[in-house]
């Protein structure tokens, strides 16, 4: 498969800056907020992604830590990547298991989104030669598996509180695109595996007012069994389900790991594959620059480069 085109498309990488942790004190948070800044060592007018961890069975992959294939390739190509540790982290089992909204953390997770937005000011000082690069009109949200269902409450979706049945909305309107990789579905009657009675905040999600710009990237094999019966359609809900403008790029014969994101060689993957992991960190790259530069060809170059010809890595579907 030829990548020139998309190299071309995206330009050269940069050398990355990373800085961890920066540590937020939030009130009322029984943990300060711990993250890591990942950017480009040049450029201005930097775009910021800010990624949602999901909550594999790894220690760290659920933290600060993880997701490195995307994030160090996203800041190579000129994005600030924002990596919260949320609540649900298993590096932080042993401290907050019993607070208020354990084990989800549903509305802190999306919270926390809010309150780096609120004080990017002093992430961009905290952080050597980040001052006065950061443009702050372009934020993206991304987030893979639980962290796909935090992006969506912040892209818009609603949310019916298992505990009490009322409506929740936690659109952050300074969030202006997103990119739900590998996200949880509808509920419902197809919401009917061994883990739904123990998670019902994941079938509680309504994506008919999820209006924000996104892309959807599914898994052609990731049978989330353990949730649904339904299939890997299900991880294209958030597609099917949401008004438009939104983009499906459905990965071909990828599972839940998408071919590794989680983490460079981690063992949790079940379908490891560099080229997948490689392509997919190009598509969501493209897809954000050309939101940020309306009628710029870098997604629709990159897409014909990977999507396209003998060998495709999978197909896109828009709205």
């Amino acid at each position: 498969m030829s990548t020139s085109t998309t190299a071309d498309a995206l330009g050269t990488p940069a050398p990355v800056l990373s800085f961890g942790p920066v540590v937020l004190s939030v009130p009322g948070r029984p943990v300060d907020l711990h993250m890591r800044v990942s950017a480009p060592a040049i450029g201005a007018g930097l775009p910021v992604i800010l990624l949602s961890h999901g909550h594999g069975p790894s220690n760290n992959l659920s933290s600060l830590n993880g997701y490195a294939p995307l994030a160090n390739y996203w800041a190579a190509h000129g994005f600030v990547v924002v990596q919260p540790t949320h609540l649900t982290s298993r590096t932080l089992a042993d401290l907050v298991s019993d607070a208020p909204g354990a084990p989800d953390f549903w509305r802190s997770r999306a919270e926390d989104m809010t309150h780096i937005l609120d004080r990017i000011d002093v992430i961009e000082s905290a952080v050597p030669q980040l001052a006065g690069r950061i443009d702050r009109t372009k934020v993206a949200v991304a987030g893979h598996s639980l962290g796909g269902f935090t992006a969506a409450l912040l892209l818009g979706a609603g949310l019916t509180d298992p505990d009490t049945g009322d409506v929740a909305h936690l659109v952050e309107p300074r969030i202006k695109a997103g990119v739900l990789l590998a996200a949880p579905g509808r509920g419902g009657d197809v919401f009917n595996g061994p883990m739904a009675e123990q998670w019902p905040i994941i079938g509680a999600v309504d994506f008919s007012t999820m209006t924000t710009p996104a892309l959807v990237v599914a898994g052609d094999k990731d049978h989330s069994r353990h949730f649904t019966d339904m299939g890997p359609d299900w991880h294209a809900d958030p597609y099917t389900l949401a008004p438009g403008p939104k983009t499906l790029l459905t990965l071909f014969d990828a599972e839940h790991g998408l071919g590794g994101i989680a983490g460079y060689d981690a063992a949790e993957t079940t379908d490891e594959n560099p080229v997948r992991v490689a392509a997919l960190a190009r598509l969501t790259a493209a897809y954000l620059r050309t939101q940020f530069s309306p009628g710029a060809p870098t997604w629709q170059t990159t897409c014909e480069a990977l999507t396209t010809g003998p060998d495709p890595v999978g197909r896109v579907d828009s709205k």
